[in-house]
């Protein structure tokens, strides 16, 4: 979603979480819930079984074989009555505490959001960007908590996706499980831009499409790799972020002269630069906000559910502050001027520590690597489950083969298809702002207060103020967004 965001969906985490584990429900949906520990042994155990949120299917990998849960009602029956004891019991268990669930949510919410946040201060300005961004840490940490409640209050619900089918019917459902599919095709977009032009700027021996297409092929074996060995890319993730912050602002006070420096800031603007850029700003702070997919699962996965309000208010004000301190940090040293990926500065910049700037850009050349096949795996999933392309228990060999080589198509498509994009949309603000303007501010904002109507059965003054700036928001960002891009 960050998946940082999201923008949030790892699944889970996108943004820098730890491990996977899952809730079945009653009806068969599945929940993703952060891990309790970044412990290796949690993550390989957590992570041994493949599931995908999105349309309430489960897809179980052993080595190299899938079995399909097929309708038939007696074995889907048992099948599910077996993997909820099993789950009841190891969840009961390994309850996260207050701490856990607080670094959980955090390690979601923080993420590849926070390289755009310079260029999304440079587009609204100083004014501009501090109410946004405080807005939206508000305003997200809100719907967060509607999401929690309506959780608490109905205990048959345990997934965004059956908060949805609670509020508006299966077509709810229907529309977030869309939602998802884009978010995280553009996430992964998202990845490989990242990925490439931090490459091209390490070694800019070619260019950053041809970057692209080299990163396609190293990209293709990890889509079929199962997620014990991609876990750790959480871990990874979590490290890149902080160092990240840690790098800019040894940077910003090692340099005296401008630009680069916080010592003598470059020149900025208090105002935004235009109406166009103001609204591509909306979409670039919201995507740091994107994570509230995973929400139901902190509420439930807690010890003491009750201090989740607390628990989530915490986290929101850390986000926001660290987003709001590399917003701040970089758009003070670089100015109007700011790259729409501050981590291209760092290597632009002269006066740097170059080894110590290069070792920060090389690890945004390695996570996407890493996170890409944990981006796109729900979303393959659920593509494979809407083609038919579960395998049965038992099949002929030719059976096999032909559904190995369907699968192997399928995932190429993919992979093909978002490098595709990023060629296309090479623009990394573009696609970040569409990012948090489209998908974003509807499953984070939009949707969160519309279920809340639709369950409580009115709306308040207040919610309908709420509904209007975020509508309006979103429709501008999102039009900015693909104005940008077609440019």
């Amino acid at each position: 979603m960050t998946y940082s965001g999201t923008p949030g969906f790892t699944w889970y985490p996108l943004h820098g979480g730890s491990a996977v584990d899952d809730s079945d429900t009653d009806d068969g949906g599945v929940t993703p819930t952060a891990a309790r520990a970044l412990s290796p042994a949690d993550t390989i155990k957590n992570t041994a079984r493949e599931t995908t949120p999105l349309l309430g299917f489960k897809s179980r990998w052993s080595e190299a074989v899938r079995t399909r849960l097929v309708p038939h009602p007696s074995r889907a029956g048992l099948a599910r009555k077996a993997s909820t004891r099993a789950i009841v019991v190891d969840s009961g268990s390994r309850k996260s505490t207050y701490a856990q669930s607080l670094f959980n949510s955090l390690a979601i919410l923080l993420g590849i959001g926070l390289l755009s946040e310079p260029l999304a201060f440079s587009y609204a300005g100083w004014v501009g960007g501090t109410a946004l961004i405080i807005f939206y840490g508000w305003l997200t940490c809100y719907t967060a908590k509607i999401l929690a409640k309506i959780i608490r209050e109905d205990p048959t619900v345990r997934s965004y996706t059956q908060i949805a089918a609670k509020a508006f019917g299966p077509s709810g459902n229907v529309f977030c499980s869309i939602l998802f599919c884009l978010e995280l095709f553009t996430v992964s977009v998202v990845l490989v831009t990242i990925f490439a032009d931090s490459f091209h700027e390490l070694v800019p021996l070619y260019s950053s499409d041809q970057y692209k297409l080299i990163g396609c092929l190293i990209l293709l074996p990890t889509v079929f790799l199962p997620l014990s060995f991609l876990s750790y890319a959480s871990l990874l993730g979590v490290v890149s972020t902080i160092f990240i912050i840690c790098v800019l602002l040894y940077d910003g006070v090692t340099k005296y002269e401008a630009p680069g420096s916080l010592w003598q800031p470059a020149e900025t603007s208090l105002a935004p630069a235009s109406s166009i850029k103001f609204a591509l700003a909306f979409g670039l702070f919201m995507a740091g906000f994107s994570g509230h997919a995973v929400v139901p699962s902190l509420a439930l996965d807690m010890e003491e559910p009750e201090r989740f309000d607390d628990m989530i208010n915490n986290a929101f004000v850390l986000a926001t502050f660290f987003y709001g301190l590399i917003g701040a940090v970089g758009y003070t040293m670089m100015g109007d001027s700011v790259s729409a990926e501050i981590s291209q500065d760092l290597l632009r910049m002269p006066g740097y520590n170059r080894p110590l700037n290069e070792l920060c850009v090389w690890m945004l050349v390695i996570v996407p690597l890493t996170k890409y096949a944990l981006a796109t795996r729900p979303l393959n999933i659920t593509l494979e489950m809407l083609l038919g392309l579960g395998q049965p228990d038992t099949v002929p060999v030719q059976g096999q083969r032909r559904w190995t080589t369907s699968l192997i198509v399928e995932r190429v498509a993919v992979l093909a298809t978002v490098i595709c994009t990023s060629i296309l949309v090479p623009d990394f603000s573009a696609t970040m702002a569409f990012l948090g303007s489209c998908s974003a501010f509807v499953l984070c904002v939009i949707g969160p207060i519309l279920a809340k109507v639709a369950v409580e059965g009115r709306c308040g003054a207040f919610d309908a103020l709420l509904l209007a700036i975020s509508v309006a928001m979103a429709s501008s960002g999102t039009y900015a967004a693909f104005f940008v891009a077609a440019d």
